[in-house]
């Protein structure tokens, strides 16, 4: 698209009907940072797979193999990843850490922090129960190689949404203190520019469940390329094998080449389908274009709120898309706003409020009216006899 700026004239022109299935739904959905909202053309790529199976059966795997190749392609381009091939699909993030934590030998040493997603920090405790890691956990701030085999990190914490700053620099003193490096990107990719190579990263994991607008399922484990061409996973399956569909089986194993050793056994055919229609609509929008209409958004929300008195965290570049409230209740304030029609979600002590190029001015200002009135309302609640304590003003 050539529009140089996302004017809402613009993106309701434009925009707004290619997603016409979710924008008729009765609600304001501020939780576009949980689960993303995907365009119409996505039914129509599933039902494209599926048609290909009753019309071919097993003549379908060329289809779907075309269509998991477009994935890792475009997944590619957007995270700057070197070469297709080191886009490894999988069907969560957690399966990537756990292909890369079954490539790492011996009983390797793994740092992490404590503001990683629940799936992550139970993976790595799991692993820790089992003896088969060591762990330590510290503050992102706080966070150091030493003595590490493997360093776990998200780039964007899913609580709050602050940025790891100086991630290079990170990056850079985990390889000096001769560690490895793993990226949890899930709130970075299609939010935040991102280049992988550059940064020089070992390991990501990330998905298109969120901004990507594809789904569950549709995930992926980026390996840099000279250790997708040398180091191995026990993860394994038929798929890693070099000429799959020739059924031999020499010794030792022959396995595919680069990123393609590491893929498993039958995939999940239609994941890559469904991220399809998101993953060419971010790219075509642009993510410096779509972050900056971002930040305006975020920017235009955090002000509504304050004028009802209302402090909203991570309107700033320092901040990935979302905004966030403390509140000893916010899985309770999430609830009450669901009643009232806005739709977001709670993570521990933070509300989590996400618009996105689908969200309208309008809606802007009605959510932060009732936030405000769903807060004011608590707080009268709390000063009552026998009330709790109030937070989030």
């Amino acid at each position: 698209m050539s529009a140089p700026k996302l004017a809402e004239a613009f993106l309701r022109r434009a925009v707004w009907p290619r997603f016409a299935r979710v924008m008729a739904r009765d609600e304001i959905y501020l939780a576009n940072h949980s689960l993303g909202r995907p365009p119409d053309r996505m039914a129509a790529d599933v039902g494209a797979a599926l048609d290909a199976w009753y019309r071919d059966l097993d003549g379908a795997w060329d289809f779907w193999l075309q269509g998991r190749e477009r994935f890792r392609a475009l997944t590619a381009r957007l995270v700057g990843a070197p070469h297709p091939d080191c886009i490894v699909p999988k069907t969560s993030a957690g399966q990537g850490l756990r292909a890369v934590l079954n490539a790492l030998p011996g009983k390797p040493r793994v740092v992490t922090t404590d503001g990683e997603f629940d799936s992550i920090d139970f993976i790595l405790r799991a692993y820790r129960d089992h003896g088969r890691i060591e762990l330590g956990v510290m503050p992102w701030r706080a966070l150091s190689a030493a003595g590490a085999d493997l360093v776990v990190l998200s780039t964007v914490m899913f609580r709050s949404g602050e940025v790891v700053a100086e991630l290079a620099r990170r990056v850079r003193s985990v390889h000096a203190a001769g560690a490895r490096v793993l990226l949890d990107v899930y709130h970075h990719a299609g939010a935040l520019a991102l280049d992988l190579a550059a940064l020089d990263a070992d390991f990501a994991i990330g998905g298109s469940y969120k901004y990507l607008r594809g789904g569950a399922g549709a995930c992926w484990l980026y390996v840099r390329p000279d250790l997708a061409a040398t180091l191995r996973t026990l993860d394994t399956g038929w798929f890693a094998k070099k000429d799959a569909f020739a059924y031999t089986r020499p010794e030792p194993a022959q396995l595919g080449c680069g990123g393609d050793a590491w893929l498993e056994s039958t995939p999940p055919v239609l994941a890559p389908f469904q991220a399809l229609a998101g993953l060419e609509f971010t790219l075509e929008m642009g993510v410096e274009r779509l972050r900056a209409h971002n930040l305006a958004q975020k920017r235009a929300f955090a002000a509504l709120l304050a004028r009802r008195g209302v402090l909203a965290r991570g309107a700033g570049e320092e901040h990935g898309a979302f905004l966030s409230i403390v509140h000893a209740d916010a899985a309770g304030v999430a609830a009450a706003l669901r009643v009232r029609g806005v739709n977001t979600d709670a993570r521990g002590d933070r509300l989590r409020l996400c618009p996105d190029i689908l969200t309208s001015d309008d809606e802007l200002e009605r959510a932060a009216q009732l936030l405000g009135e769903v807060l004011a309302e608590r707080e009268e609640g709390a000063a009552a006899p026998g009330g709790g304590e109030a937070d989030g003003r």
